[in-house]
């Protein structure tokens, strides 16, 4: 099975979810930092600052529409059929290569704020390219995000249709030896519960 673009490009742009929240921080300036915190008297007089973004269009917009994709992605997941029955023989989680993914690519941009307008195409540039490296070879499962939401990536020995094979695994929780059902999306088999 695969990922119809739509799909994907939800899954991906949710992978950056964190990095829309450090640039939302970023565009905070250091004055307001600096302010007191709003009192009972200040807030009934109107003078507590409540969108502190030097361009607020952006610091909301980008994490709203990537947490939106978050939600999606969690959406996907619950919606896959396992249509195989497949037998575990070995599995051994490898989460870490989900961090490796995006490790590199957050520091390397965090020098991006919403007021270098060049940096910031630059950076959607980089994304779409990104995306359609990840996507074209069926890697756009390899999200750090999903570690949030229990998942784990797994190297596993399994029996299918009589024949032993060595697959990645995606799957809620810990992959266990014994019988399970999956389903495969690009290069990855992905495990119900």
């Amino acid at each position: 099975m695969q990922f119809r673009l739509l799909t994907g490009f939800f899954i991906f742009i949710g992978s950056y979810f964190p990095l829309t929240i450090i640039l939302a921080v970023q565009d905070i300036p250091q004055s307001w930092w600096a302010q007191p915190l709003c009192s009972r008297k200040a807030l009934l007089d109107g003078r507590c600052v409540f969108l502190p973004f030097d361009h607020p269009a952006f610091a909301l917009t980008f994490p709203c529409i990537s947490m939106l994709a978050v939600a999606a992605t969690r959406h996907f997941l619950r919606r896959i059929s396992f249509r195989f029955a497949i037998q575990v023989t070995h599995a051994k989680a490898i989460s870490n290569e989900l961090i490796n993914y995006t490790f590199p690519y957050v520091v390397s941009f965090m020098g991006i704020t919403y007021a270098d307008s060049q940096k910031l195409l630059g950076f959607v540039v980089f994304l779409l390219w990104m995306f359609a490296i990840t996507y074209r070879s069926g890697q756009i499962l390899m999200n750090p995000l999903l570690i949030v939401f229990g998942w784990r990536l797994h190297e596993a020995t399994i029996v299918i249709n009589g024949v032993e094979r060595e697959v990645r695994i995606l799957k809620k929780g810990q992959l266990d030896a014994g019988a399970q059902r999956a389903e495969t999306i690009q290069d990855f088999y992905v495990a119900g519960d």
